[in-house]
């Protein structure tokens, strides 16, 4: 046996005390040793004795190997038994909706929480120490100075019989207040510096995807862009200093072409931090200037055409216009649900990236025969089409509604409507193409057809058959 039992300072450390009782304890056996010898050898019951000793020795070491190997007092597999490493009661597996425990898997979920503290030494501990507690794991913390407190915003994996009432309450024990907490998803899970390149990049690609980008930066928020000159007369929106302005829940930049971006996120006041990330996008945006991803498909009708389906913006505002010229006085009613007084001013709107995304159908000779817009409404998004009379019931419009709409589930919209008339039969066909549940309400004598992209139990429109290539929703039909 050894005497070296731990080490100081990387030296071993040596007991005389133990050497003097395993010395004693050693003389001990012998003197039980010689007097079991020669009772064994001159008394009369010796070779019983024996036998009796043996067994009692051996049930005690059955017993002793039993009790070492009992599930509360077996010894741990340590590094130089297995190779493995030590077990331990609860790990954190991949998946971001179970645990692994002692016994098992079980179910977690994933949250969002923001908490306000105060900024001084200890508290930010204090608070992971009382979730820590809950048995609620820390994914990612980003953290908001403002001034005497500070914003910790966590992505959270908590049990899933835990709740979102017990979750805030022990964070108040801990200091925490205005404390706000919503369901997170995996999508979360991507950290903050990497989630912030990526909306950089899809803005740098395309100009119409600063308002999604923002969206996605902020939360759920309501963003609006208003343009420095309204169509229609309307007053124009009040001036924006050049770094922008933040008001509480409210933030209000300077778009790009002149016009002011508003953002509002009721539920819960911006950050400092969040007001310069946003307004960095914009400014990334306004260097970067008018752009559009280039591409095209080639589509054959079902009557033997082709024609070429693309994005278009406002360098192609002219060609719309000799379409408008084309269009009959119906058409143009059907869309704009009265007579066009200025189309150039429709058209700049319509067209810029800054309001949505357009697709244009251009035929073999360059001409555009068919607009599809997909607008941003706030927290809403609309469709629209406008094909030229001579192209009508030839699936034009169906191609074109359903491309607006592969857009609107990449960008995250849970649903997009149609305001038209009831008597636009082409419209209400191709709407009802798309094999979407739909809802219709009459507002005035306008009909506002609204299409939900996403199932009742949140499974995402792209798992529809249609949307990955099975069947054709365009209808001959359509407008």
């Amino acid at each position: 046996m050894s005497d070296v039992t731990r080490t100081r300072n990387g030296r071993p450390v040596h007991h005389w005390r133990r050497d003097v009782i395993e010395l004693a304890a050693l003389f001990t056996a012998v003197a039980a040793a010689d007097g079991v010898a020669n009772l064994v050898g001159h008394g009369p019951d010796g070779p019983a004795l024996l036998v009796i000793s043996a067994l009692v020795l051996a049930a005690t070491a059955g017993f002793h190997v039993w009790w070492a190997r009992r599930p509360g007092h077996a010894p741990p597999v340590t590094d130089t038994d297995t190779g493995a490493r030590p077990a331990v009661p609860e790990t954190r597996q991949a998946g971001p909706g179970t645990v692994a425990s002692g016994t098992g898997v079980r179910a977690s979920t994933l949250w969002r929480l923001r908490t306000t503290v105060r900024d001084e030494p200890g508290s930010l501990a204090a608070l992971c120490g009382a979730l820590a507690g809950r048995l609620v794991d820390i994914l990612s913390l980003q953290t908001h100075p403002l001034g005497d407190s500070t914003v910790d915003e966590f992505l959270l994996r908590a049990p899933g019989e835990l709740t979102a009432r017990e979750i805030t309450r022990a964070v108040a024990l801990a200091g925490g207040t205005d404390t706000w907490i919503e369901r997170a998803d995996a999508h979360d899970l991507v950290d903050a510096p990497t989630r912030v390149l990526g909306l950089a990049t899809r803005t740098a690609l395309d100009a119409a995807e600063l308002p999604l980008a923002l969206r996605q930066l902020l939360g759920r928020c309501t963003i609006r862009s208003l343009p420095a000159h309204p169509v229609g007369g309307a007053r124009s929106p009040e001036a924006v200093p050049v770094e922008g302005a933040l008001e509480d829940t409210v933030m209000r930049l300077r778009a790009p072409e002149g016009g002011v971006i508003t953002v509002e996120r009721p539920y819960l006041p911006f950050t400092p931090t969040e007001f310069a990330r946003a307004r960095a996008l914009v400014e990334l945006d306004a260097r970067l200037g008018p752009r559009i991803p280039h591409g095209q498909d080639v589509i054959a009708l079902s009557a033997g055409e082709a024609i070429t389906v693309r994005r278009a913006d406002t360098g192609d505002v002219e060609a719309a216009k000799a379409m408008h010229e084309r269009c009959s006085t119906r058409t143009l009613g059907l869309r704009y649900h009265g007579p066009v007084g200025d189309a150039d001013r429709y058209l700049n709107h319509l067209l810029s990236p800054r309001f949505g995304r357009t697709l244009a159908v251009q035929t073999a000779s360059g001409r555009i025969v068919g607009l599809g817009h997909l607008l941003w409404d706030g927290d809403e998004t609309e469709v629209a089409l406008l094909v030229e009379d001579a192209w009508q019931r030839r699936g034009v419009g169906g191609e074109l509604l359903t491309r607006l709409v592969r857009m609107a589930v990449e960008a995250g919209c849970e649903s997009v409507y149609a305001v038209t008339q009831a008597s636009n039969t082409g419209m209400v066909a191709a709407m009802r193409g798309l094999g979407l549940p739909l809802d219709y309400q009459i507002e005035e004598g306008t009909l506002v057809i609204t299409a939900r992209l996403t199932a009742e139990r949140g499974d995402a429109v792209t798992a529809m058959g249609w949307l990955s290539g099975a069947g054709d929703p365009g209808r001959a039909d359509a407008p």
